[in-house]
């Protein structure tokens, strides 16, 4: 008879197994922050951060707005926990039907949402960023970018929807991966309509840009179409309101959309701030807008490669917890990956504010990116950073509620982070006078009250989530990362005196503080006994050095 194994050995299996899965998923987001900062570098030589790129921005932020809606966010955790239980108890077939439901229900919904959006683009920009208006230019520029970019909307919703079938099925590196085509199709494509067709046919450089947003994001979805029809889904239109799983999906995708909406909402309301601030004599100043698209691009690096990472790779995993009604395994993943995301992000927030200056000098200083822009978009950076922990704690609390089938409240703490930071942002800019990098600070600061809240709740909820152990691994990382920081602080520190502020001195700069960062928090982390060093060490290092060859290894 076969031994039963121990709950402690086995729920330390699951969570390796999570871990296993979130470093697939990071491999693969790394290489599309890669390819997106490539982009972003690309965009930044080419239209710097003025007129021309604050219209281009926020004609793309209108439908990227869904990206975290959908990709990351409502249909994601709506659609992953109810699938993945069809999936589980009722066979292939009824959770392949319950799929092209879905993808019906978003071709006629979008769809619909695309035309009145392109329809009602002048609306929508004159809210989103009144201050364009005294521009001359600026305002019809930002419209037509807008109307040229609506149709993404509908592609990546779609894209996402194919994310949530493959990441049930656990198939993470494939849905992860289509991020990267996205940015490589829209800089080709981009490239080649704006510089090369465009000036033939009367399309100029920015609008070629747009047009290539629209052709990466097919790229983007059609990248997953052969995995589908491998993993035996194959679209076929259907429609059928009254199908229980699907009523059961859009009853938690409308609360949902709230719910994870308010990061995305917040960044809008603070284009709006952005969009208006002036300088002292009363002129709206060019910049804020691209300032601050650039720092959050930037930290987008980090918490995708963390942040939604664990949170893709925990969501199937206590779905299937929640349907089974194994409470305790959920509690177990949900606290483990929460130390994880804790274990990376809180760092990588220490680095990010300390070296700031430098990696964005590094990555976008250059041609009409000046160093007045580098140093403002730091500033950005430092205050975003803030609330990066935050963020990543949001991405896998949220979807939690939603695998407990409750949409409700992440919905109602979603709606009062917004009215907060709408409150912060007014106070920042209006009355603190900190300009851009108070509408940075008031972003942060929402994202770290919504996971405190958020926390909480699920916590009472499903009767402790290791608030303890959280607590203490919480502190020894915040103390290890302080330690990190000021070790890179000082390295940095030296090497501007020695080296000056070039961008090959930002380069050195990071070549020697970042590797220094890293053994010291490594250091101290051994020192402090951190859990997950060992975590990390059991599903990751060691089976890399099996597949190597090296045998067993120690850290």
């Amino acid at each position: 008879m076969r031994p039963v194994e121990p709950a402690s050995h086995s729920a330390n299996s699951k969570h390796e197994s999570v871990v296993r899965s979130a470093s697939v998923v990071s491999a693969a987001i790394f290489l599309s922050r890669i390819t997106g900062l490539i982009r972003e570098i690309a965009l930044a030589r080419l239209f710097g951060a003025g007129q021309v790129y604050d219209a281009f921005l926020l004609g793309f932020r209108i439908p990227n707005l869904t990206r975290d809606l959908f990709a990351e966010g409502a249909l994601s955790s709506a659609f992953v926990p109810i699938f993945t239980k069809y999936l589980s108890t009722k066979g292939k077939a009824e959770a392949s039907e319950l799929s092209n439901l879905v993808a019906t229900a978003l071709i006629v919904v979008v769809g619909i949402l695309c035309v009145l959006g392109m329809i009602f683009s002048p609306q929508l920009v004159n809210l989103l960023a009144p201050g364009f208006a005294d521009v001359p230019g600026k305002f019809p520029l930002a419209v037509k970018l807008t109307r040229i970019m609506f149709p993404f909307l509908l592609l990546v919703a779609l894209a996402a929807q194919a994310m949530g079938v493959l990441n049930a099925c656990n198939q993470f590196g494939v849905p992860a991966l289509s991020s990267t085509f996205f940015n490589i199709g829209s800089l080709g494509f981009g490239l080649v309509l704006g510089f090369l067709i465009g000036p033939r046919i009367g399309i100029s450089a920015i609008e070629g840009m747009a047009y290539g947003v629209v052709m990466g994001g097919a790229w983007q979805l059609f990248w997953q179409v052969p995995s589908l029809v491998r993993a035996g889904f194959v679209f076929r239109p259907s429609l059928n309101l009254s199908h229980p799983g699907l009523r059961n999906i859009l009853q938690l995708m409308g609360p949902a959309i709230v719910g994870n909406a308010s990061v995305q909402v917040n960044v809008m309301v603070n284009t709006n701030f952005a969009s208006s601030i002036t300088d002292a004599a009363g002129h709206v100043i060019n910049g804020p807008v691209s300032w601050l698209g650039y720092a959050f691009r930037f930290m987008q690096l980090p918490l995708g490669l963390f942040g939604v990472a664990i949170a893709s790779a925990t969501l199937p995993s206590i779905s299937r917890s929640a349907a089974v009604g194994d409470m305790s395994e959920f509690r177990s993943t949900l606290a483990r990956s929460l130390g994880m995301i804790f274990f990376l992000t809180i760092p990588s927030s220490i680095g990010l504010a300390v070296l700031g200056d430098s990696m964005i000098a590094a990555v976008y200083q250059g041609g009409r990116f000046r160093a007045y822009d580098t140093h403002q978009t730091a500033l950005a950076l430092t205050c975003y950073a803030i609330g990066l922990a935050g963020y990543g704690a949001t991405k896998a609390l949220a979807p939690a509620f939603y695998a407990l089938n409750d949409a409700r409240t992440p919905m109602l703490v979603s709606l009062a982070s917004i009215l907060i930071n709408t409150a912060a942002a007014s106070t920042m800019v209006k009355i603190a006078g900190l300009g851009h990098a108070g509408l940075a600070l008031s972003t942060s600061l929402v994202a770290l009250f919504s996971s405190i809240v958020l926390f909480e709740v699920i916590r009472r909820r499903i009767g402790g989530i290791q608030g303890r152990r959280l607590t203490v691994s919480f502190l020894k990382i915040s103390g290890a990362s302080v330690l990190m920081g000021a070790a890179c602080a000082l390295s940095s520190r030296s090497m501007a005196h020695w080296l000056g502020v070039s961008r090959f001195a930002r380069v050195i700069d990071l070549a020697i503080s970042v590797p220094l960062g890293l053994l010291v928090f490594y250091g101290m982390a051994k020192l402090f006994q951190l859990p997950e060093i060992e975590s990390a060490r059991r599903s990751l290092i060691t089976p890399l050095a099996r597949r190597l060859g090296l045998g067993h290894v120690k850290i």
